[in-house]
């Protein structure tokens, strides 16, 4: 199965994840995404009950900024591989430019962040990634939200797809799930 997880304010039905639902569904492998809470202890909670539905069935998760994050917290504790498309490496540093209301902008929901979100993301960081081996890192050096240096120094070993001119939403992401499928053993 793979895994998709969408980054800060954006859904399931986000561009990324449109295009992997449709590869992977046109050749009959399994894809999960879901729209996830904005407490980072709900969404985790919530990522981990999509793993458990996978019982023996390998999965590799695909986390966009945001969700790279989340991917690499979840894939250090089930020993799974984690493709991380522009992740953040510490949103907690990040995020409290958003406190209070924001607005989703694939869904339009309002919801309002607090301190404790910032506290429970805090709760999620890896020391230190323990098998590199199980990590592709894919960064583009454009974009505008993220230092893709800081994921290079993070993620030290992993494999890499460095796209030179890239941004943050990867606008030719299309071109990577190859490389992405190979990764996850598809």
């Amino acid at each position: 199965m793979i895994l998709y997880i969408h980054g800060f304010n954006s859904s399931s039905t986000s561009f990324k994840a449109g295009i992997l639902r449709q590869k992977l569904e046109g050749i009959n492998q399994k894809f999960a995404a879901t729209d996830l809470p904005y407490s980072p202890k709900e969404a985790v909670g919530k990522l981990e009950a999509l793993i458990e539905t996978a019982g023996d069935a390998p999965v590799t998760l695909v986390g966009s900024s945001l969700g790279g994050y989340y991917a690499t917290w979840l894939a250090e504790k089930y020993g799974l591989k984690a493709v991380l498309v522009n992740p953040a490496v510490r949103p907690y540093e990040l995020l409290p430019a958003f406190l209070g209301l924001n607005r989703n902008l694939y869904t339009g929901e309002e919801y309002e962040l607090t301190q404790t979100h910032i506290e429970q993301l805090r709760q999620l960081e890896v020391p230190a990634i323990t098998r590199p081996e199980r990590y592709l890192l894919i960064v583009g050096t454009q974009d505008e939200v993220l230092d893709y240096r800081d994921a290079l120094a993070r993620y030290a070993g992993a494999q890499k797809i460095i796209i030179e001119g890239g941004d943050h939403g990867l606008t030719n992401f299309a071109e990577h799930v190859g490389s992405i499928m190979d990764f996850a053993s598809l």
